[in-house]
């Protein structure tokens, strides 16, 4: 055999080798936002918002159009929201700072994968530095002014740098600290890259040029169930949240903080763009499962609120959508889920096994068509101010402080405007559900009493309400939606 023959035969062992060793498990890229609601995705028949690199996740992989987080027992909702996603267990069977909790991407790192986190992290810092085994540009807390951004990062022992103000716009930032990571992986080893935006939560301040793209002829129309202000007192009424407007809700107001907020939301597409391209670049697109989701939603204006604190539609319902190898394309699925329920389904595509203390299920089957059901009904819950059941056409909400039941035909209502609760036929209706709603109380583990004796008045007036503005806010905002409310009529 000459020298040629040789080489080519000691390349092509050295090829058939590395093919051998390599770990043919797929990528996880999994992109979590903040604050967005579900309805912000030109994919899903927004005709206004511009989200392209999304609406391509979408269009190449399947999406669920009733998934919920489960809910909050105080104003920071994303704080349970996040401790549920991680440690694939409910509300109440969890705990804030995941104390004692597996994560799942600890569960990756122990089997294998090489896992890398970036950006908003609201449940502790030693939580942060168990579940991932490299860590950079990271927001340890709910907020802050998306400009002046206090991050660390993680050093090669684990331990954190001291906390410094990042130079760019938080989006920006956390996609530049993924990229960094994406362009350093190859076809060996198995990943996990966790990129936890922190747009489109407030404060509400899109970069140039996306400050002025819903000006104009694109300025935001009002919500179709746009209220001046909450019928009656939810409790949670002049929470941080809720104070950044004023009452009456006006249409300019809460059609310009819209157009800030889509704003966010379009210049954090751009950088998931980015991070789909690196993707591509590395070669890893076709190993990658893409995972997309929020933390919760928001009213924006919607039943007179501005923040998520409530259990209606657009602040308990999040956009989710996997695509990757062997994941329809385009599929649409109404079936009911949890955010909790991407623990395991990461885990499946994966191919580890999950805890049995985890109470979400994977996705895989249902994905796959191998299953038609998940649940056949979903519980929510909110402090202790409301609690909520919905069906595949009926939601029951009730508010124990008030001793206030609301029903809704969500077939014909699903803008939750019409309330059923005392039409004399649909007694039995609330009836049946309340019983629900108990005895899913009784399965995750909620002690409330549907009925309270410590009682809040129905109504509430909001006239003179001191609105004093959080450290966050800029100062144009502060100018613009924080005078007195004489000004804002």
């Amino acid at each position: 055999m000459n020298r040629f023959s040789l080489i080519v035969c000691f390349l092509v062992v050295l090829v058939f080798a590395r093919w051998v060793g390599a770990d043919s498990r797929p990528n996880i890229l999994f992109i979590f936002t903040d604050d967005q609601r579900a309805d912000t995705i030109a994919a899903l028949g927004n005709e206004l918002i511009l989200t392209p690199n999304i609406d391509k996740l979408y269009e190449t992989g399947t999406h669920f159009t009733r998934a919920y987080c489960m809910g909050s027992m105080h104003g920071a909702v994303c704080v349970p929201s996040r401790a549920m996603l991680m440690s694939g267990k409910s509300i109440y069977h969890t705990n804030m700072q995941l104390d004692q909790q597996t994560t799942f991407p600890e569960l990756l790192g122990n089997a294998g994968y090489r896992t890398f986190g970036t950006g908003k992290w609201h449940n502790g810092k030693s939580s942060f530095q168990n579940s991932f085994q490299q860590g950079e540009t990271i927001l340890f807390g709910g907020m802050s002014n998306h400009a002046k951004v206090p991050i660390n990062d993680m050093k090669q022992d684990g331990s954190l740098t001291k906390k410094r103000q990042a130079e760019g716009f938080s989006s920006t930032i956390f996609a530049d600290a993924a990229v960094d990571f994406l362009e350093q992986q190859d076809a060996e080893t198995p990943f996990l890259c966790y990129v936890a935006f922190s747009a489109p939560h407030d404060p509400r301040m899109p970069p140039a040029p996306y400050d002025t793209t819903y000006r104009g002829e694109r300025l935001p129309p009002l919500p179709d169930n746009f209220m001046p202000q909450h019928p009656f007192n939810t409790g949670a009424m002049v929470i941080r949240d809720e104070v950044l407007g004023a009452w009456p809700r006006t249409e300019t107001m809460i059609r310009e903080q819209t157009a800030d907020y889509y704003g966010m939301i379009t210049h954090m597409d751009e950088q998931i763009g980015r991070l789909l391209k690196t993707l591509d670049k590395q070669g890893l697109r076709d190993n990658t499962i893409v995972v997309f989701a929020a933390d919760h939603g928001l009213a924006m204006g919607s039943h007179g609120l501005l923040g998520k604190q409530s259990l209606y539609e657009h602040s308990m319902k999040t956009p989710v959508c996997v695509a990757g190898p062997g994941i329809p394309a385009g599929q649409s699925l109404d079936e009911f889920i949890y955010l909790f329920d991407l623990f395991p389904t990461v885990c499946d595509y994966a191919g580890i096994t999950v805890p049995e203390e985890v109470e979400g299920m994977s996705l895989r089957p249902l994905i796959e068509g191998k299953t038609e059901k998940t649940r056949p009904r979903v519980f929510t819950t909110y402090d202790k101010l409301v609690r909520a059941v919905r069906d595949d056409r009926w939601k029951l909400i009730r508010w124990p402080k008030i001793n206030k039941t609301q029903l809704f035909d969500l077939e014909n209502d699903p803008l939750e405007l019409n309330d059923l609760s005392n039409h004399e036929d649909q007694q039995e209706r609330v009836l049946n559900m309340t019983m629900h709603l108990a005895d899913l109380q009784k399965v995750y583990g909620d002690t409330q009493p549907l009925m309270d004796d410590k009682k809040l008045p129905l109504q509430i007036d909001l006239k003179g309400v001191k609105r004093n503005p959080d450290r966050w806010q800029p100062k144009w905002i502060i100018d613009k939606y924080f005078e007195d409310i004489s000004n804002e009529n």
